[in-house]
């Protein structure tokens, strides 16, 4: 709930809690997790599992997990406490951690509170602020590595380009890029949202001669110190690096297609004293989650027009920062709160008061050799140009040609956008489960995560106690559920104004969004039968067998 503004003076950092004694908890947080594991104390120092570059073609294992980011560690440690150890996970990186390796541009950090971004069995105490920056996250996704002895599972280097459905064997053949394969019989695919790159459609980059990259590929070694740098985006990724960039850069050139609403987060460190607090009192840490759940978990995205008036006002109200009338109407969106994906900084809108930086609304007409040239005919020389133009967000696990049932590519099932019953399975693609699927996007990703690996890890315990050799959601099924789910999400006012492609598909579809509440969506799937709404054949025949239950989202 985003408080009534008072004045300018609560756009500046605000402590999350002013004292750790004045947590409060709202209500249980109901995780079913072993309490011996809520505690995450890692006691070995993370060492990075061991490059491998190939995987074997005769090799053949029970569960395939592609992808080494919070997904798919998720999954590892909900097999390993399941009793299942027969499972490799295949990471194209050479470390783990996924989009938090991936990302490491200037100011990177996470717009979820960091008690509640983090898994409910490995529960961190010592986070050093309330919203972490890239390199904490990193480093405790390590730790859970670490903690939980998965590094023994963990394949680096290895890119999954293929997987085929083998119907007679009732088995995956995965495909490295090197031409190596693998075999198993059930796939977790967890490539995430924030892995394939969306670059600006402007010509000219080739003949561009100075140095140009995108925020998801910064370089290590390229300082914009003195530099004259082009910002190419203004949404989550800009509104992180701009500020950071200005306290380096020479001359900073923002170019800004849609102007954006930014709230602050109240982000100042904890101190010393809380987190040690948090050290000694696991009560603490269970109580600011609890209150957390109540802030990210509870409601529905953007169903209180109130509330969603209020984060306007408050954004507005943070917008009067900006010093030029000017500069400060351009920054001023006319579409409503919640349209576009919501962004927050504390220093955003102040950066475009300093006098070397400069917001461009101007279309770009071409990148030339020297810099930006825009369709007034002005032309910017710059030394750098930063693309802050975020992600293909709405291919999920198309970015891998898995072929299905009958030869089906999956790029071509979702011809229209990308679907799935529960976000989890895609019907004609037996034994492929998906994490962080369509329509799961929502608050904390981590949250929703550990839903999609419970509900997976219990239908593979019930295939394993009923004898199924596949798995396939009935297309009925799957129909029924996505046709409520598009009805729901006609619902959220906000996100018809077609602001955002982040969201939406040429078809029209939204396909990334999950238009309920988190706890919802937890109940959704808390299936105590899942076998039900499946298509399923046992080991002895390999013969279909159709179960009669219908489950639809509401």
């Amino acid at each position: 709930m985003v408080r009534q503004p008072d004045h300018l003076r609560q756009c500046a950092n605000a402590h999350i809690f002013r004292t750790v004694e004045d947590i409060r908890p709202s209500g249980p947080l109901h995780l079913d997790v072993d309490p011996r594991q809520r505690e995450h104390s890692p006691t070995r120092r993370y060492t990075p599992p061991e490059r491998i570059l190939s995987i074997e073609a005769t090799q053949t294992v029970r569960i395939a997990v592609i992808g080494a980011g919070p997904g798919g560690i998720c999954t590892a440690v909900r097999l390993r406490q399941a009793g299942i150890d027969d499972f490799v996970i295949l990471e194209q990186a050479d470390g783990i951690g996924g989009t938090w390796r991936r990302n490491r541009y200037l100011g990177l950090a996470c717009d979820i509170a960091s008690h509640f971004y983090s898994f409910s069995f490995a529960i961190k105490p010592d986070w050093t602020r309330p919203f972490a920056g890239q390199a904490e996250i990193l480093a405790y996704l390590e730790d859970v590595v670490t903690q939980f002895d998965l590094g023994r599972h963990i394949h680096l280097g290895i890119c999954v380009d293929a997987a085929r459905w083998n119907h007679d064997a009732a088995r995956w053949q995965l495909t490295a890029s090197d031409g190596s394969s693998l075999t198993a019989n059930a796939v977790v695919a967890s490539p995430g949202m924030f892995g394939e790159l969306r670059y600006p459609d402007n010509e000219g980059f080739d003949r561009f001669a100075g140095t140009s990259f995108h925020t998801g590929t910064w370089p290590n070694d390229h300082s914009l110190s003195d530099q004259r740098v082009a910002v190419i985006g203004s949404a989550a990724s800009a509104v992180q690096i701009l500020p950071e960039v200005a306290k380096v850069a020479r001359r900073v050139h923002l170019f800004q297609r849609s102007p954006n609403w930014v709230l602050p987060k109240e982000d100042v460190p904890f101190t010393i004293e809380q987190i040690e607090q948090f050290r000694r009192s696991p009560a603490s840490v269970t109580a600011l989650r609890a209150e957390l759940f109540d802030r990210y978990a509870k409601d529905p995205p953007f169903c209180n027009a109130a509330s969603n008036a209020v984060a306007e006002q408050f954004a507005a109200a943070c917008l009067a920062v900006v010093e030029d009338d000017d500069v400060r109407d351009r920054l001023t969106p006319t579409t409503p709160w919640g349209c576009h994906r919501p962004l927050f900084s504390n220093d955003y809108y102040a950066t475009f008061n300093q006098p070397h930086v400069e917001l461009v609304t101007d279309s770009i007409e071409r990148i030339t050799e020297r810099g930006v040239m825009t369709a007034d005919g002005a032309e910017r020389e710059v030394d750098t140009i930063i693309c802050a133009t975020g992600y293909e967000t709405t291919k999920f696990a198309s970015v891998i040609d898995f072929v299905g049932r009958n030869g089906q590519h999956l790029e071509d099932a979702w011809s229209e956008g990308a679907q799935a019953y529960v976000g989890i399975t895609t019907s004609g693609f037996p034994n492929l489960f998906m994490v962080y699927g369509p329509n799961t996007n929502a608050g904390s990703i981590i949250y929703m995560i550990e839903s999609q690996v419970d509900y997976i890890v219990r239908l593979l315990q019930h295939m394993e106690r009923d004898d199924v050799a596949w798995v396939d959601v009935r297309p009925e099924v799957m129909a029924a559920y996505n046709e409520q789910l598009q009805v729901d999400i006609e619902q959220v006012d906000v996100w018809q104004g077609g602001c955002s492609t982040y969201y939406r598909v040429p078809s029209g579809r939204i396909v990334t969004q999950w238009p309920h509440s988190m706890a919802r969506y937890r109940e959704v799937t808390d299936i105590p039968q899942p076998l039900d709404d499946y298509e399923t054949a046992v080991r002895s025949n390999n013969e279909p067998q159709t179960r009669d239950r219908k489950r639809r989202l509401t």
